[in-house]
């Protein structure tokens, strides 16, 4: 762990967790830790400069799987970068960086190779801890829109009294369940399949979204804030063509107007290259790509406006080079008509006044730094209302119709309409300063989400005790986990906030001695206490968003779960929950439906055919493997529809079974 300031020491106490050894190396020795008792959470601590073979290699970098490179200059953990790989050419380096197009290409320099940036991750938390408690995820997955949703179940909801499973498809999937005065929910699934829904419960659940939606633009703009590295994917031509179509529409008409000219301009311009270069076959490609540029920049009366012509010309190459010089001449009109337009508009968007605050409904953004911007422009994207409150005169970067109040933001709060406020952020690096803010913001309206960032665990703790409805939230504290999972070789595309938790879209690529492999997708999702949410078998191009419970992974796929640190810490050291229900199979109606209630079991519970068949021939049998309550459940439903009897009993202890 190179670089031991706030983000390095969260990052350290999130990789404590998973039981290997730390070694910090850090510029100095500090005599005030913000996570408590850092050293001793550290295998070893060098003071000295990670840029530094030296210094690496005292560290003991020789014997490390992993390199995490977060110090706060950008320019420190690039050179460190190149320091850690000309020594060792196969360790995994995670690097703390904002520049996305230097990311990708040290991707492909430097292999295994990864970068984030916390201000860029965290922010799509923010964004939708401000909006309410609705919605708490919205990204993008293969072209495909996936919100999360938290949903209050109130006595008229049309929910009531369904069976939680009865809510699961083919587009939704139930994460978490939260009963009507009980505690908070620490893993996912542990919701009981059977108890219908009461009033005053509150679910939470996963869903593809309507493509079309106009949140559309604000889950393109928060996958941007992940960096794919070197493990991105290409583009594919098809994306290349949708992207071309969506600027098209979402272009101004004079946009447009520019675009085509240019088209025009440079087909005309190709053509006369080439029928010059034939027609005269003496001149070289320069002299024709020449005679073409002169023509189309209106120099016509250059090479024709002599009384004689100085050379002889087809009637049919005069005519067309008459037409090149006109089109030209009108086509660079237009784009230069299109460039003053868009530079004297800019030039007055720096005099004009911004848009008036909103009178109600709106999120009040307090502290204008890199997280407020990128908030700013998230919540644009989404086209909800905003107000920024600024202590700063001078001209701030936010996107254009952000309305913005300059001065104490005390004296600010009545004029940003706080009274009738749906949220209120306050962003700036003083801690005690948001508080102040949040309470004076909580005084002026009781109902408005307070959103307040927060660095010190302690502080944060105690304002989620204290402050009903505050959602204190730290960006490095967020974003710590997805360094540490990082480390690991998984690949994190999203960061998500859910109830106090963290939660990782990670993708797992499947391979040899990994601990998912030969697993069923039902089996890693119980047993490790995650949420699988697309599957790309290695055979096969079609992703399967919420695959089925009963694939079996094989080497090659690559599967994407939603998971909090726990259950990657679980399927890291490879430690599965043991399964705690048996089915009893009692008696079935006819002896035609034994074939299909073997081939049922066999396919649910992962069993051989054989020992399925086996069951059938003495009932009543146990079914000897031990499911998970949401499988037997599952195969329970399954048996009752083909007309088998079989019940449920809590199976004998046993150890958690290892890969």
């Amino acid at each position: 762990m190179c670089g031991l300031g706030r983000l390095g020491q969260h990052c350290v106490a999130v990789l404590g967790e998973f039981g290997v050894p730390l070694h910090g190396v850090d510029a100095r020795l500090r005599d005030v830790w913000e996570v408590a008792d850092l050293p001793s959470r550290l295998a070893s601590l060098t003071v000295g400069d990670c840029r530094l073979p030296d210094a690496l290699t005292r560290a003991g970098l020789a014997s490390c799987r992993a390199v995490l490179l977060v110090t706060r200059d950008e320019r420190v953990n690039v050179a460190a970068a190149f320091a850690v790989r000309a020594l060792q050419p196969s360790v995994r380096i995670v690097v703390r960086s904002s520049q996305r197009n230097l990311n990708q290409l040290l991707g492909q320099h430097l292999g295994n190779f990864v970068a984030f940036e916390p201000t860029q991750l965290s922010a799509p938390a923010f964004a939708l801890a401000a909006l309410g408690r609705e919605t708490v995820g919205l990204f993008r997955l293969e072209d495909e829109l996936i919100r999360v949703s938290r949903l209050d179940i109130s006595a008229d909801h049309h929910w009531r009294e369904r069976h939680l499973t009865d809510l699961n498809s083919s587009h939704r999937r139930i994460l978490s369940r939260k009963s009507a005065g009980g505690g908070p929910w620490r893993h996912f699934h542990e919701w009981e399949p059977g108890v219908p829904l009461g009033t005053g419960d509150v679910i939470t659940c996963i869903e593809l979204g309507d493509a079309r939606t106009p949140s559309q633009e604000m889950a393109t703009a928060a996958s941007a804030t992940r960096d794919a590295g070197g493990d991105g994917a290409k583009r594919s031509a098809a994306s290349w063509r949708h992207a071309a179509v969506v600027l098209w529409r979402q272009s101004a008409q004079t946009t447009r107007v520019a675009i085509l000219a240019a088209l025009v301009i440079a087909t005309l311009y190709v053509s006369g290259v080439m029928l010059f270069a034939l027609q005269y076959p003496d001149i070289t490609l320069r002299d024709a790509a020449n005679v073409a540029m002169v023509l189309v920049l209106g120099g016509f009366d250059n090479l024709f406006g002599q009384l004689r012509l100085p050379f002889a010309i087809p009637l049919w190459l005069h005519v067309f080079s008459v037409a090149l010089s006109v089109s030209g001449t009108v086509g660079i009109g237009i784009l230069y008509a299109f460039l003053t337009e868009r530079i004297l508009s800019a030039r007055f968007r720096l005099f004009l006044s911004r848009a008036r605050p909103p009178k109600r409904d709106h999120v009040v953004l307090v502290g204008v730094g890199a997280l407020g911007k990128e908030m700013a422009r998230l919540l644009r994207r989404l086209r909800r209302p905003l107000l920024v409150v600024s202590d700063a005169a001078e001209d701030i970067d936010l996107p254009a119709g952000v309305p913005v109040l300059v001065g104490a933001t005390a004296d600010m709060l009545p004029r940003a309409n706080v009274a009738t406020a749906r949220g209120f952020v306050a962003l700036t690096d003083d801690d005690v300063g948001n508080l102040e803010a949040a309470l004076a913001a909580r005084a002026e309206n009781p109902r408005c989400t307070l959103v307040i960032r927060t660095e010190d665990a302690r502080l944060c703790a105690s304002v989620a005790a204290l402050v009903p409805g505050a959602r204190p939230l730290g960006v490095h504290s967020l974003a710590a986990g997805a360094f540490a999972a990082a480390a690991f070789g998984e690949n994190v595309h999203e960061l998500l906030h859910i109830e106090d938790h963290t939660i990782l879209l990670t993708e797992y690529r499947v391979e040899v001695g990994d601990t998912l492999l030969d697993r069923l997708v039902g089996e890693i999702a119980y047993g490790y206490g995650v949420i699988p949410l697309l599957l790309r078998r290695h055979a096969k191009d079609r992703a399967e968003f919420f695959p089925s419970d009963d694939v079996r992974l094989v080497s090659g796929d690559r599967l994407w779960v939603l998971a909090t640190i726990e259950a990657l810490r679980s399927i890291e050291q490879g430690r599965v929950r043991a399964p705690s229900c048996r089915v009893v199979v009692q008696s079935v109606t006819s002896s035609k439906v034994v074939f299909e209630a073997a081939m049922t079991l066999a396919r649910v519970s992962g069993c051989d055919v054989a020992t399925a068949n086996a069951v059938f021939e003495n009932l009543p049998a146990d079914v000897p493997v031990a499911l998970y309550e949401h499988q037997a459940q599952r195969l329970l439903r399954e048996l009752e529809r083909i007309g088998v009897s079989a019940a449920l009993k809590l199976a004998n202890d046993a150890p958690d079974r290892a890969p």
